[in-house]
């Protein structure tokens, strides 16, 4: 069975599609982008700053569906900027610090991305039931 899940705490959806997908002990989110909580608008600052806007927002939403990072098996990363990897590498790591498993990980390089963002982030998780 697929079941919708939602938070207060995610960037609301501009469009028809749901934050999180449950499928039985796995989980799906939407791509993300740095977006602003009060806002709505894409953080400024670039990759680096964008980043650790998508982590902030993911990490503070993981309690919302009864997940931690612990649950986070894969992520699916997306940039327009990829010569900046770098940075995407520097934000990572201080979520996934050495007593922080990190999950699978996959990097794409793409000509854009919604609202001139430099980075998009997709996650996977699985929760036995």
């Amino acid at each position: 069975m697929l079941e919708a899940l939602s938070s207060d705490r995610l960037p609301q959806p501009r469009f028809r599609y749901s934050q999180l997908v449950k499928a039985g002990p796995y989980l799906q989110s939407a791509g993300m982008i740095a977006l602003d909580l009060t806002t709505g608008v894409l953080v400024p600052g670039g990759v680096y700053q964008e980043t650790r806007k998508i982590l902030e927002n993911i990490t503070q939403a993981l309690p919302d569906f009864g997940l931690s990072l612990s649950h986070m098996v894969g992520a699916r990363i997306f940039t327009t900027h990829f010569g900046q990897f770098s940075e995407i590498n520097r934000a990572w790591e201080e979520v996934f610090t050495e007593n922080v498993r990190p999950p699978a990980r996959t990097a794409v390089g793409v000509s854009e991305l919604p609202l001139g963002a430099s980075v998009e982030i997709e996650f996977n998780f699985y929760k036995a039931e």
